[in-house]
């Protein structure tokens, strides 16, 4: 266990832990402390407490000292110095033609690095205007590009709910927000009520989901089966979480009941199939002699569909003559007896030609089978 201080260096920020060391610090107390970023001034609001060695960032760094009159002096002339670098910074980028948004800038309490946040759509190759920065600023120069959640945190608002923007006044951190925390507190799904000026949905969608996903756990859900005390069988359209109550449609009645979700009784719904037993290895039936033998025969050859048989098997089918028609009435013996024969005796036939009736000479139906000489019709 470790002894530390929450800092946190901006209004709404991510609150830092330092190590207190041997001073004695307290709840409001502004201090100094070394950062990533160099020395930075802060504001202590989370006094000294124990916390796990896991919890904390290591190194763990501490604290240098207690801020001093002149280091609030410090502070104000940076923030003058950044609003100078800010109006400078805009003309640069004006001036670079560069597809970006200059939202704040900031020196830090060493004057050490002056950093510009911006947004923009896409990746922005800012390395001239880094140059040009750095010519008139003398100094380090970062630019550092963020969403638009952060912008609106560094610029702050009011929300729809007509109060200061929750990122721009308490929130550390944004936590994940998701469209199901709406559905599951009834709201309007229309991205224009659901979403903040950032464009993303708002950060209060999350403060009542737990609480509403608590109470959904003891309560039947839409479209299941319940009974009622005074109106019997029904079925649920809408639940009311936060006030307990149920709308519930009766089955003789298409108006909706208004019902405690505390007095009905949900009814469980089983399904109509039947669960297939579990067959063990040694229930599995005996199978009979005439089974194995029949599994034993060799299977059937599928008929190979030749070019002559298909034009055979068309015109058996329309009522032709022809050598298949017989072949089908004998047995299948005789047929593969003769099969050889056949082709030895017989040319190989033409497709027949389908012919309409001549108006002219009065002729019918032309579609026949080729005689025995192998010949088609000839009109």
């Amino acid at each position: 266990m470790i002894n530390v201080v929450g800092v946190r260096f901006k209004k709404a920020g991510k609150i830092y832990y330092f190590g207190p060391g041997q001073l004695q610090v307290a709840v409001g107390q502004h201090v100094i402390v070394e950062t990533a970023r160099g020395v930075e001034f802060g504001e202590v609001v989370v006094g000294p407490k124990t916390v796990r060695e896991e919890d904390v960032v290591q190194p763990l760094k501490e604290v240098q000292r207690l801020a001093e009159p002149q280091d609030y002096e410090t502070v104000q002339d940076n923030q003058a110095l950044a609003a100078r670098a800010f109006a400078t910074g805009t003309e640069k980028v004006a001036h670079h033609k560069l597809p970006m948004k200059l939202v704040d800038v900031e020196y830090t309490f060493d004057h050490g690095k002056l950093i510009f946040y911006f947004t923009a759509d896409n990746r922005v190759d800012f390395r001239d205007l880094v140059k040009d920065l750095a010519a008139v600023f003398k100094t380090r120069i970062e630019l550092r590009q963020i969403g638009v959640r952060d912008e609106a945190k560094m610029i702050g608002g009011i929300g729809p709910c007509g109060r200061s923007l929750c990122c721009a006044t308490f929130l550390g951190d944004f936590d994940p927000v998701s469209i199901r925390m709406a559905k599951e507190q009834n709201l309007s799904l229309n991205p224009g009520k659901i979403s903040g000026i950032c464009g993303r949905l708002m950060c209060c969608l999350r403060y009542e989901s737990e609480v509403y996903r608590e109470q959904r756990r003891e309560m039947p859900d839409r479209g299941s089966r319940v009974i009622t005390p005074e109106h019997g069988e029904a079925q649920v359209k809408d639940v009311e979480p936060l006030k307990g109550t149920l709308k519930v449609k009766l089955d003789d009645s298409p108006k909706l009941v208004t019902v405690d979700a505390d007095d009905v009784e949900e009814i469980q719904q089983t399904s109509k199939r039947r669960p297939k037993k579990p067959r063990a290895q040694g229930d599995r039936p005996e199978r009979s002699p005439a089974a194995d033998d029949q599994s034993k025969k060799p299977k059937k050859a599928k008929k190979e569909k030749g070019p002559d048989k298909g034009r055979d098997q068309s015109r058996d089918k329309r009522g032709g003559s022809g050598p298949n028609k017989d072949k089908k009435q004998r047995p299948a013996a005789e047929t593969a007896g003769t099969e050889g024969q056949e082709k030895e005796q017989k040319p190989k036939r033409r497709r027949p030609k389908r012919r309409r009736p001549n108006k002219r000479s009065g002729d019918g139906d032309s579609n026949q089978g080729p005689s025995n000489s192998g010949g088609g019709d000839k009109a």
